[in-house]
């Protein structure tokens, strides 16, 4: 694996079910059952027509440690591509959520409103956030697709990390 957030597939059985991406020192790994939207959460469809959302491990190990999650609408509500629906705070960033689809806001995951170090645990499981009843999925990102996009993401998260560190 190489600092240049580079893709790797994992050896052995997991390299069908896992890609990872590195971020630095660190790998990220994302399953490849899901779709992915291009503001770094993930999509698995819960039932017909219905998604379930939540962050991946790229958007985790930016944020780290998120421990406030706010959402702005409440189920059942009409929402549009990109509308913004809740906040999250965490260690190193406070951050608007969006809509990776436009839909139906169908269920917020209790959860992790109550207890948002789960997004940090369990990112792809527990983890997850809301639903979104949808026929917008054409706009979300097969695993390979969302590796690429991960590549352009990365590099820009580099510069504005380091003009952090430069201020």
């Amino acid at each position: 694996m190489s600092d240049d957030g580079s893709v790797d597939a994992l050896t052995g059985s997991r390299s069908e079910e896992f890609f990872s991406f590195a971020m630095g020192e660190f790998t990220a790994e994302f399953p490849r059952d899901r779709l992915y939207a291009t503001n770094h959460m993930w999509a698995s469809e819960s039932s017909t027509g219905v998604w379930r959302f939540g962050l991946t491990a790229y958007a985790v190990r930016l944020l780290q440690d998120v421990y406030f999650l706010d959402w702005e609408v409440e189920p059942p509500a009409v929402i549009a591509l990109r509308e913004q629906i809740g906040s999250i705070e965490s260690k190193k960033a406070e951050s608007d959520l969006y809509s990776p689809v436009a839909g139906s806001l169908s269920k917020i995951n209790e959860l992790t409103i109550d207890d948002p170090s789960l997004i940090n645990a369990d990112a792809y499981q527990d983890g997850w956030l809301i639903e979104i009843a949808t026929t917008d999925v054409e706009r979300l990102l097969d695993p390979d697709a969302y590796a690429e996009h991960l590549v352009d993401a990365w590099q820009v998260a580099q510069r504005t990390i380091k003009g952090q560190a430069n201020h």
